[in-house]
């Protein structure tokens, strides 16, 4: 008996030994993540957001091409080009490349030409054994264009005030070669809607923070200034030509630097776009979208992954903390910080960005969000994504 009782005894201690560790470690996991998740609100987002973000009105405008690439847009162009052509700035062309479309996208630009004289339209036929993407249009395009200084944005965009282009321009200086604007998207009814604004409200929150800091990683073609001589100076999209997505975010990956890039934040610099209305399509372009980020540099990809993991990482130890008594309070005290972070952020953000009733389901899709991109680069390395459009 005496054995029996030594060989049970010895069987807890083992057990309370290996709980021990057990809870330790994912307190250290809790304890690092939390603070590495603290570390990105204190040292990106929150500077930016508390950050004076009014530019200085120039003495004068220098002359811009704004580029429009299209393709089947006719509905799009009839709505939403006048705004654009309509812009109050002293002296602006408007270039649309006609890509090969199938529709009355012809028709329609002719009779904007006929009426606003600063329309160019410029036409890049379909070759079946010579199949092309959105980069050779968008090259057309700057070719095209009679100015230094350009202003990119897609057919299904307009510009959310007639300022729009002033307050982009207002960004270049001597040294400020690229611009970064926000592209914001239509709100409706319904989740698929909230959880469009909401990715795109942090996507915008990380490559303006993260630009503010002398890391400029990206831009989005719906809203981005850059000069033509710096587009033929990194020879265009040459060094990722064969990547069929990357018209904007490898460019400014390429070609930005601490020095020549700039942010301009302002509801009147934003431009709109009507968002896709059904999971598939939502789905199907995040994937486009994500064809480009593993050719992101080293660096920027570390920074970009480590949050979402960390955030992965927090939530999960924190679950399993409130089992541990011991642990308990501490992993209170711990989530109660960094969420306090995260309220802040949300509610500085969505009046930064002028996005409305995102508060309430941020926390739903903070946790969610991680696990649709990981959903997302599975099924590109399975299926990888061929079309840019």
């Amino acid at each position: 008996m005496p054995k029996s009782d030594g060989m049970e005894e010895f069987v807890y201690l083992i057990g309370k030994i290996s709980c021990f560790d057990f809870s330790y470690a994912v307190w250290i996991i809790f304890l690092g993540a939390a603070t590495l998740q603290i570390i990105y609100y204190l040292i990106f987002y929150l500077p930016f957001l508390l950050s004076k973000k009014a530019g200085k009105e120039p003495s004068s405008y220098p002359p811009v091409s704004v580029i429009v690439c299209a393709r089947n847009e006719e509905r799009n162009l009839r709505r939403y080009l006048p705004r654009i052509l309509e812009q109050d700035y002293p002296s602006f062309e408007v270039v649309v490349v006609n890509d090969g479309s199938e529709d009355n996208t012809e028709y329609v630009l002719k009779k904007f030409a006929a009426r606003y004289p600063h329309l160019k339209v410029t036409f890049l036929r379909n070759d079946p054994k010579f199949p092309h993407g959105k980069k050779l249009a968008v090259t057309v395009g700057i070719k095209s264009a009679s100015h230094e200084h350009l202003l990119l944005t897609d057919a299904d965009c307009f510009p959310s005030s007639n300022q729009w282009l002033k307050k982009m321009v207002s960004g270049f200086t001597e040294r400020k070669d690229i611009v970064l604007g926000y592209g914001a998207y239509m709100p409706f009814k319904g989740w698929l809607n909230k959880i469009i604004r909401f990715d795109t409200l942090w996507i915008a929150l990380q490559y303006f923070s993260f630009a503010l800091r002398g890391i400029p990683y990206m831009g989005v073609g719906r809203n981005l200034a850059y000069r033509k001589s710096l587009f033929f100076q990194h020879k265009g999209f040459a060094s990722h030509s064969a990547i069929e997505s990357g018209d904007d975010d490898l460019f400014v990956n390429q070609a930005a630097t601490s020095g020549n890039t700039t942010i301009v934040v302002d509801p009147g610099a934003s431009t709109v776009s009507r968002p896709k209305l059904s999971w598939k399509d939502w789905t199907y372009q995040k994937r486009r979208h994500l064809t480009s980020s593993s050719h992101y540099k080293i660096f920027h990809k570390l920074l970009l992954s480590c949050e979402p993991l960390s955030r992965i990482l927090f939530y999960f130890s924190f679950v399993t903390l409130l089992f541990v008594p011991s642990y308990r309070i501490h992993a209170l005290i711990g989530f109660g910080a960094r969420e306090l972070f995260f309220l802040i952020t949300i509610i500085l953000a969505q009046h930064t960005f002028n996005e409305k009733k995102l508060f309430f389901v941020a926390h739903v899709l903070d946790i969610l969000m991680p696990f649709f991109y990981f959903y997302w680069l599975v099924m590109n390395k399975i299926s990888p994504y061929k079309r840019w459009k």
